[in-house]
């Protein structure tokens, strides 16, 4: 139905990854660095990606970089840095347009995987060293975007249910990093760091456009070299806890509209037997406008302005998000924990699975028509240390029955249920 076309070759210390497609007018190349989430080096992570966007060696400032970039037929540059599971990844992103459809422009390519490898390779520093400047500058950047976290109320509430309900796991660290750590941060400790993430974090490098794959292997080998063989990061497993009830954590605020968050446990991954009902079932359950919660919470009841879920594949957690008057919080709590009954009573209708399994196929097709979302879902494989290709993922999502739901819905269990609400609320708990 997709028809990818995934090349994978062990190569120089690194994954290569060549996915030729004529569906994209550029080339996109992309740099994955993966590491186990760790407290120790989360925060420096986060700071290094943006120090590495301000400059290389060639080019040493962000305006230099961005000349080179326009030259190249507008190249974009784009790091960031996310957690799956618990995983640590730092993404490098280069796209550019592809030489086939510009006359007399065979060396685009050649020049920017040399501009790729400058970034990643051979960054702005000095006597093993990020420069001073730069280093204090994205700090301020870094320490803004933490604290606007807090102004963000929907992703305070999202961060603060993963603190509770994550307290002794590694997904609960902050993938923006940590105000408190970035004093103790020098130019020569990220530097240092920088080195080491070179050296130990597995690499994959995905290279998606119209390509020939043999002469694509080649330049990338080149410009990737490593001097020991690739570090295939080692699978954390991570015991669940279970409770015999949900934890309530109720915090107060000088706000509005209150955010009413759970966090359910699936101990379902992506590489499961499971996976693809978990999918259908939060695709029923709170995934789309057509949804058991939208409908029930948000349009019979008037009680919520968003009612949703999300599930992480990677982590085998579910979330379920919604803004709601801070008088109607038990109300709400209670009809959208009726909506999970409803939902492992198998009160939904073959109609109900049909379009919901439409919706989702619809979603997957639609990020495989975009050059990141495809490398993204395929890297999806990388993470679970898996082999399941986006057409497996929709084939079995086509064959999940309504008992497969059902025994899915049944797996789950409340965690935690995380209430941010006005500080004048009784909340009776």
């Amino acid at each position: 139905m997709i028809g990818t076309n995934e090349n994978i070759m062990e190569a120089n210390g690194f994954y290569l990854h060549t996915v030729p497609t004529k569906k994209f007018k550029t080339i996109s190349i992309t740099a994955k660095f993966k590491a186990p989430l760790s407290r120790e080096t989360i925060t420096q992570r986060a700071l290094l990606q943006q120090v590495l966007q301000q400059g290389t060696q060639s080019f040493p400032d962000r305006s230099a970089l961005q000349m080179k970039l326009d030259s190249l037929y507008g190249a974009v540059l784009t790091m960031d840095s996310s957690k799956k599971g618990d995983y640590h990844m730092m993404t490098v992103r280069l796209e550019t347009a592809n030489q086939k459809f510009i006359s007399d422009e065979s060396a685009i390519m050649d020049e920017t995987i040399e501009l790729l490898k400058e970034v990643v390779y051979n960054p702005l520093s000095e006597n093993n060293a990020f420069i001073p400047s730069v280093v204090a500058r994205e700090k301020d950047t870094l320490k803004q975007k933490i604290n606007a976290v807090t102004d963000d109320k929907m992703r305070f509430a999202n961060m603060r249910l993963l603190d509770e309900m994550c307290s002794d796991e590694r997904y609960r660290l902050h993938v923006q990093g940590y105000e408190e750590d970035l004093e103790a941060i020098t130019p020569e400790s990220l530097y240092a760091y920088y080195r080491s993430m070179l050296r130990e974090d597995q690499l994959d490098v995905y290279v998606s456009g119209d390509v020939d794959v043999n002469a694509m292997e080649t330049k990338i080998k080149s410009a990737f070299m490593r001097d020991e063989e690739q570090n295939s990061v080692a699978v954390i497993t991570e015991s669940m806890k279970k409770q015999d009830h949900p934890q309530v954590i109720i915090e107060k605020q000088n706000i509005q509209q209150a955010k009413l968050h759970f966090g359910y446990r699936t101990n379902i991954a992506f590489g499961d037997d499971d996976y693809f009902a978990l999918h259908v079932f939060n695709g029923l359950f709170g995934g789309f406008p057509s949804s058991k919660l939208f409908i029930n919470v948000r349009e019979k009841n008037s009680l919520a302005y968003y009612a949703a879920s999300r599930f992480e594949s990677h982590k085998g957690l579910l979330f379920v998000f919604s803004g709601i008057a801070p008088k109607d919080y038990q109300q709400a709590r209670d009809i959208i924990e009726q909506q999970m009954d409803v939902m492992k009573n198998g009160d939904f209708t073959e109609e109900e699975m049909a379009n919901t399994k439409e919706l989702i196929i619809n979603q997957l097709l639609e990020t495989m028509d975009n050059s990141k979302g495809m490398i993204e879902l395929l890297y999806q494989q990388v993470v679970a240390d898996t082999e399941r290709s986006p057409e497996t993922l929709i084939e079995g999502i086509q064959n999940v029955s309504k008992d497969d739901v059902i025994q899915v819905a049944n797996k789950l269990y409340l965690d935690t249920i995380y209430l941010l609400t006005n500080e004048g609320t009784d909340t009776d708990e």
